[in-house]
């Protein structure tokens, strides 16, 4: 993965994880996908990925590369890039987006679902620090992260939220698990 350049807007397309510094931007579309977004205050080093899946079928081979579009793998890839910049995931403030049900009426839940229980596991798993959330419901969200200044704008339809830790979210929000 190549460094951004700086004042970069980074688009995340699902199966990709980025990384950058207080002069990124990233972006991304949700649906029945989930991101977990990372943010580091002191540093100002933040980070998202967007997975597909909660894992593969068929688990990975020795020496095959990790694959964002799982979860558990693109966490694994974003823990990578956290440790390269020198820095904890225990000190990243740490957000929870998507797992939508984008067809209602075909009673399509369950693989937004399925994204969104294995975050909330792998949260816990790690230790992280989950501040904030906005998952499930119907349809899709617009997430902007600003690494500056660590703020999260959420478009919904014809809503847009600027978000922080200490705002309260209208549903579906869920809380985060408590770090251990």
């Amino acid at each position: 993965m190549n460094r951004p350049a700086p004042g970069e807007t980074l688009y995340l397309q699902p199966g990709d994880v980025r990384f950058g510094d207080c002069h990124n931007r990233l972006v991304t579309l949700l649906g029945s996908c989930v991101s977990l977004v990372f943010w580091h205050p002191r540093e100002r080093l933040g980070g998202m990925c967007h997975y597909l899946l909660p894992s593969r079928q068929d688990r990975r081979a020795a020496g095959q590369r990790l694959d964002g579009r799982y979860g558990d793998e693109a966490i694994a890839l974003l823990l990578q890039l956290i440790a390269g910049s020198g820095t904890r995931p225990a000190d990243y403030r740490v957000h929870l987006y998507g797992g939508g049900d984008m067809f209602p009426d075909l009673n399509s839940r369950k693989i937004g679902h399925a994204n969104v229980a294995l975050a909330r596991q792998l949260i816990q798993t790690y230790g992280l620090n989950c501040v904030a959330s906005h998952v499930r419901g119907v349809g899709h969200r617009h997430l902007h992260f600003d690494i500056q200044t660590g703020r999260i704008t959420l478009k919904r339809g014809h809503h847009s939220l600027a978000l922080s830790e200490t705002d309260s979210l209208p549903p579906p929000e869920l809380p985060c698990l408590p770090s251990k």
